[in-house]
C-alpha cells in the first residue's frame, strides 16, 4: 500500500488525512458546508421530476466510472471525476449534491480519502469543481452561439478545467498547510492533471453525445420527463455493468499519490481508524478480482441509492 487508507487505484485528488493541517481542514470543512448548504436550498427549486432518477444514475455512474483508472505518461494513471458530466446534465446545485454524495461514501464506506479533511475532499471536487465546469460549460456555449459542436466543444474544455481546477485548489491546501510549497504542489498537480484531465474531457464527450442520441432533453434542465424511470433504470444497469471491468483499473498510482511519493509528504498519510470495504475490497471474499467486482456493485447501489433519496426529498420539499 502507497497511501495509508488510500487503494493503489484510488481516485483522482481524494486527500488523505494527514496531508492538511487542522486550520486548513477546518477551513474547508466550513467553506465546503456553506457550499453544500446553498445547494440544498437551490436544488429544491430547481430540480424537475426527470432529475429525481436522474441523479440517482449519475452519481452511480460517476461512482462506477471513477473506478476504472487510465494509465498516463509516467507510470501514473488518472480518474475519471464525473463534475462536469453532473453539472452539465444536472445544474450546478444538483450537481454539487451529487457529487458530495459520490465523496461522502467514498470516504464514509470505503475509506477513500480522508474523514478529517472530507470538507476538502467535497470542497474540491464537489463544490469547487461542478461550480467552474458548469460556468466554463454555459461560457463555451454563449461563444459558440448554439453551433451544432457546442455541446462536444463545452463538454471537453469544461471537463478538462473542472480536473486541473480541483488540482490547483489541492495544490493550496497542501500549501498552506505545509505539506509542500506552493511552488512544488501547484505545478506538479497542475501538470499530472493536465493530463489526467484530457482522458477526463474525452470521456465526459463521450457519455454526452450517447445522451444526445438517445435522450437529448436530458441535457437541457427544464426538459420533459417522459420515460425517466425506464432511462434510469438502463442508466443504472449500465453503471453497474461498469464495475465489471474495476479489476482491469490501472496499477500505477494515481495524480495526487504520484506528487506525494516524488515529493516526500506520502509518510504523512494516515489511514482511517475503521474499515468497512477498504481499498474497494468486499472483505471474505478470497478471490481478489470477484471481490473488488461486488466492492463496486454494492458501493453503486449504495450512491443510487442516497442521490435518489437525496433528490427526492428536496423535490418534495419544494413542492
Amino acid at each position: 500500500m502507497l497511501f495509508s487508507g488510500l487503494p493503489s487505484s484510488s481516485e483522482p485528488l481524494h486527500i488523505p488525512d494527514g496531508f492538511l493541517n487542522w486550520w486548513v481542514s477546518l477551513i474547508c470543512w466550513v467553506l465546503a458546508i456553506v457550499g453544500v448548504g446553498i445547494a440544498i436550498r437551490r436544488s429544491g427549486k430547481t430540480l424537475g421530476e426527470r432529475q429525481v432518477p436522474l441523479m440517482g444514475v449519475l452519481a452511480a455512474f460517476i461512482f462506477a466510472a471513477q473506478m476504472l483508472n487510465f494509465t498516463i505518461a509516467g507510470g501514473t494513471s488518472g480518474h475519471f471525476l464525473g463534475a462536469a458530466l453532473a453539472a452539465i446534465l444536472l445544474g450546478p446545485w444538483a450537481g454539487i449534491l451529487t457529487m458530495t454524495t459520490v465523496v461522502a461514501i467514498q470516504a464514509l464506506l470505503f475509506q477513500d480519502g480522508g474523514l478529517v479533511v472530507m470538507g476538502a475532499n467535497v470542497l474540491n471536487m464537489g463544490v469547487v469543481a461542478t461550480l467552474v465546469a458548469y460556468g466554463v460549460y454555459r461560457g463555451v456555449l454563449e461563444l459558440l452561439g448554439g453551433k451544432k459542436w457546442g455541446l462536444p466543444a463545452g463538454g471537453f474544455v469544461a471537463a478538462w478545467v473542472s480536473v486541473v481546477t480541483s488540482a490547483v485548489a489541492c495544490a493550496v491546501e497542501l500549501a498552506f498547510s505545509g505539506t509542500s510549497p506552493l511552488t512544488v504542489a501547484l505545478p506538479a498537480m497542475a501538470g499530472i492533471h493536465a493530463l489526467i484531465g484530457i482522458g477526463e474531457g474525452l470521456i465526459t464527450v463521450g457519455a454526452l453525445l450517447f445522451v444526445a442520441a438517445v435522450r437529448r432533453d436530458l441535457l437541457e434542465v427544464t426538459g420533459p420527463a417522459a420515460g425517466g424511470m425506464r432511462w434510469a433504470i438502463v442508466g443504472l444497469a449500465i453503471a453497474l455493468g461498469l464495475t465489471l471491468l474495476a479489476p482491469l483499473a490501472s496499477p500505477h498510482p494515481d495524480g495526487l499519490e504520484r506528487v506525494a511519493e516524488d515529493h516526500g509528504f506520502i509518510e504523512t498519510a494516515q489511514g482511517a481508524p475503521y474499515e468497512i470495504i477498504p481499498d474497494y475490497v468486499f472483505p471474505g471474499i478470497p478471490n481478489e478480482a470477484l471481490a473488488t467486482i461486488v466492492a463496486g456493485l454494492v458501493g453503486t447501489l449504495i450512491v443510487a441509492g442516497v442521490a435518489f433519496t437525496v433528490a427526492l426529498a428536496r423535490r418534495k420539499a419544494a413542492s
